[in-house]
């Protein structure tokens, strides 16, 4: 294990899980890499970057809160008053020094507060401003989500901070821009900040609010009764304020002859990450892994290597941290992990399977047959959706996820959890299977 310290910088570490022995002829190396940012404060000090800080409290930030307005808020009407409540309870939760935006989305976006293409800074004043200006949203017109992406990226780039966060607010389907467009402001976005997306009611669309989500690095959650909304905003933006720093890679080195087949984080969620590769010079590419606060998050690397004789070992993959910037220079975290290859004719140490690599492959394979199962349910083929659900429940079963067994259970009656037996339930309520859909990507970290 690496550590990486120095005052004002949080310390990250880096620590790799894998079973590095391989059969005469093994390619296949899997590694886990656990990277834990611990302490407080930001990249660099205060005294190198003053602009980067709020007074006295940490990195300098900004965020915009993108809140549905089109039409269908106000059926029933207590979802757009629910939603102004969230967004005063979020604004309420800015530290002070904070810019930010409030930015109502139709099929235009429109600046709500504080106008005019600003930001506000985050005080007891603008706060009291930015919610008289809430009470006066309402709610008609239709849903095209890239023009709020986009609004929020030029709200957001016009502030020189450290940290640059969105949260978006919806309740229907993205029906006044094609795909393609909402594709195309998430790729012009994606980098520039964070965003978590939340869907309010049962009217949305999951895959629309988890690609948005995913695209931007940030979290996915649905809100099926509009009266929570005030308690997740107010979570969301706590873990936004707890960000320190941005823009951290995961940067891969391997050696020549050797391929990467996939990289993917899989907790606190499944996210897979290997197309997002930036070459990094030579033989080396970064992996973007979005905002850091105080956290641990888990990512499996698969590296294939060469074919290597009996007593031979190599490096596959060095493991490092970095914060890339515009102007092509770099700043290395410090901490580092080594993924490993030794070929033996040990049988028992070569087929041995790392129990962190099989937990995590098991999540992985959990996310998945929960989404093909509904996929198949909706278009009908309920033996191929009972067979896929039948899978989740047992490798839930198997790894001790709880919160996601829970949730499989409202969509199909368990026979017997182990070996995966169930009936698709007849009915199902849109809220239970939503949730089951937007939450599949949650995993449980191995019981230590």
């Amino acid at each position: 294990m690496a550590i990486f310290s120095k005052s004002n910088v949080p310390q990250f570490s880096v620590d790799v899980y894998q079973n590095e022995y391989l059969p005469e002829g093994g390619r296949e190396v899997n590694a886990i890499v656990t990277v834990t940012a611990t302490g407080g404060g930001t990249i660099g000090s205060a005294a190198a970057a003053p602009h980067l800080y709020s007074p006295g409290q940490g990195p300098s930030a900004a965020v915009a809160i993108m809140v549905d307005c089109s039409g269908s808020m106000d059926y029933p009407p207590t979802k757009m008053r629910n939603a102004r409540d969230a967004t005063a309870a979020a604004v309420d939760t800015l530290r002070d020094g904070v810019h930010f935006a409030v930015i109502g989305g139709t099929h235009v976006a429109r600046e709500v507060y504080p106008g005019n293409g600003r930001l506000a800074v985050a005080d007891a004043t603008t706060r009291e401003q930015a919610k008289q200006a809430l009470r006066k949203l309402s709610a008609g017109g239709g849903t095209a989500i890239g023009t709020w992406l986009r609004l929020a990226d030029r709200l957001l780039s016009s502030a020189d901070v450290a940290i640059r966060h969105g949260i978006l607010l919806t309740d229907g389907r993205n029906e006044h821009e094609s795909a393609e467009d909402l594709k195309a402001s998430l790729d012009a976005c994606a980098g520039r900040f964070t965003c978590d997306a939340r869907g309010v009611g049962t009217d949305w669309e999951v895959k629309e609010v988890t690609g948005i989500a995913s695209a931007l690095l940030g979290t996915a959650d649905i809100v099926a009764d509009p009266s929570g909304l005030a308690a997740d905003f107010t979570q969301m933006m706590e873990t936004a304020m707890g960000k320190e720093v941005a823009d951290v890679a995961l940067r891969l080195w391997t050696p020549v002859g050797t391929t990467i087949r996939f990289v993917k984080q899989v907790a606190p969620t499944v996210e897979e990450l290997t197309d997002r590769r930036t070459e990094a010079g030579p033989r080396a590419g970064d992996y973007p892994t979005g905002s850091w606060g105080d956290e641990s998050r888990d990512y499996h690397v698969c590296v294939e290597v060469p074919a290597a004789g009996i007593g031979q070992e190599m490096l596959a993959a060095r493991v490092s941290l970095v914060i890339p910037h515009p102007d092509g220079t770099v700043q290395n975290l410090g901490a580092q992990g080594l993924v490993r290859a030794v070929w033996t004719d040990d049988m028992a140490a070569s087929t041995s399977i790392n129990p962190q690599v099989a937990h995590y492959t098991g999540q992985a394979e959990l996310a998945q047959a929960i989404q093909q199962g509904l996929d198949l349910r909706k278009a009908g083929d309920f033996d191929g959706a009972t067979a896929k659900l039948g899978r989740a429940v047992q490798l839930a079963s198997v790894s001790g996820n709880a919160d996601t067994a829970k949730l499989l259970a409202k969509v199909v009656d368990v026979v017997d959890a182990p070996t995966g037996t169930v009936r698709l339930k007849a009915k199902v309520e849109d809220a239970d299977e939503m949730t089951l859909e937007t939450r599949s990507t949650k995993t449980v970290r191995v019981k230590k």
